[in-house]
């Protein structure tokens, strides 16, 4: 056998393995150092305020971080009083008009069961009777083992359910310990940037650091284009829920155009939390314009986002609008819900590492030196 191809083919192996290692080192690694990694992300998200306010405001870069958490904490806290305030204001007005919607619910079932379901059981009565002695034993039998499996399985999910109870109330001390965490590693983080950057920069060969730099700008770009691109998308629901509960006078309009602007954040599902449940009680209320109103700005809502979505992030990452489609379709069936996200985040990683020529630089290690010379 040929020389050249058996260390072509070591090297590829070792290429591969090289990578699988490093993958699940990271994975494995992220399960214990997770909250250094979110201090990472939100000391890289607020280094160009810190930049700004060490370079333009002419502050030590201790009190420019100091003062630049301080503002993200003071944006957020703020965001989440007002939100919560236009919710309690809503929920306010909720628990007054729905007691009387409610009503209209029950004597809806009750008008329901009195026209429908009381009929049609006492046909199935009548037709139970005129059956022989064996189907009716089938048929209690059958009926037993639905009720037996029905009370069983509630049974499961109701023990299942308590059982969890003691485990999420341990959440919320290893949540705060998380957050305490993150706030510290993002402060230290951010204060010694530049010097982890030099340290970092010093400990890579030439190679790598000049590929790593193309690599971090390119990531950078796109995930600051990413966010705009989720928030642009947000923005634009938002907007076009607002101004169409204004058209069709519901009270609230803005809580419930802020909660629609929130909820739009889960992936496939979205707005049609709130507006397909909503729909159907209109409808079931008799109020069937309401309903078809709801109906029509859902669809609205629904279209604006399946057509935007591929161009905003086609544009804000820089990716061409099939590709990004693509991506978004492979990772929906592949890991549901989160591939929405996953899949495009994948698909930069990749286009990135293209433009880096880090694929070339791997094809030509697994060629080798020699072996490209005496091609």
């Amino acid at each position: 056998m040929n020389p050249t191809y058996i260390y072509r083919t070591v090297r590829f192996f070792f290429v591969i393995g090289f990578v699988i290692l490093l993958l699940f080192s990271f994975f494995y690694l992220s399960k214990v150092t997770y909250p250094f990694l979110i201090g990472f992300a939100i000391a890289f998200l607020i280094n160009p305020l810190v930049n700004f306010l060490e370079t333009k405001g002419k502050m030590p870069r201790v009190l420019a971080v100091l003062i630049g958490l301080v503002l993200i904490i003071a944006v957020f806290a703020g965001l989440i009083t007002l939100l919560i305030a236009e919710i309690v204001s809503g929920a306010d007005y909720l628990s007054r008009v729905v007691p009387s919607h409610l009503d209209t619910v029950i004597g809806y079932i009750e008008q329901f069961f009195a026209s429908q379901i009381i009929p049609f059981y006492n046909q199935l009565t009548s037709l139970f009777k005129n059956l022989d002695t064996g189907q009716q034993d089938t048929i209690l039998t059958n009926i037993e083992n639905v009720g037996t499996k029905i009370g069983t399985t509630v049974g499961a999910f109701i023990q299942n359910l308590f059982g969890k109870i003691p485990h999420i109330l341990s959440w919320f001390p290893n949540a705060a310990s998380v957050l305490i965490f993150s706030l510290l590693g993002t402060f230290f983080i951010s204060k010694d940037w530049y010097r982890l950057s030099a340290l970092g920069s010093r400990l890579l060969p030439n190679r790598a650091k000049t590929s790593g730099r193309t690599v971090f700008a390119d990531l950078k770009k796109a995930l600051f284009g990413f966010i705009k691109a989720q928030a642009t998308l947000i923005s634009i629901s938002t907007v076009i829920t607002l101004i169409g509960l204004l058209i069709l006078r519901v009270d609230y309009a803005i809580t419930i155009a802020l909660i629609a602007g929130i909820v739009d954040i889960i992936p496939y599902l979205g707005t049609g939390l709130i507006f397909v449940p909503w729909i159907i009680y209109e409808a079931i209320a008799g109020d069937m314009g309401t309903a078809i109103g709801i109906g029509v700005l859902y669809t609205i809502v629904l279209v604006q986002r399946q057509i935007m979505e591929p161009k905003i992030l086609s544009s804000s990452i820089g990716l061409d609008p099939l590709a990004t489609l693509i991506a978004l379709f492979v990772g929906f069936k592949l890991i549901g819900f989160l591939g929405l996200i996953v899949g495009p985040v994948t698909l930069v990683i990749i286009t990135t590492l293209h433009k880096a020529n880090v694929f070339r630089d791997l094809w030509a290690f697994i060629k080798g030196k020699d072996d490209e010379n005496a091609a």
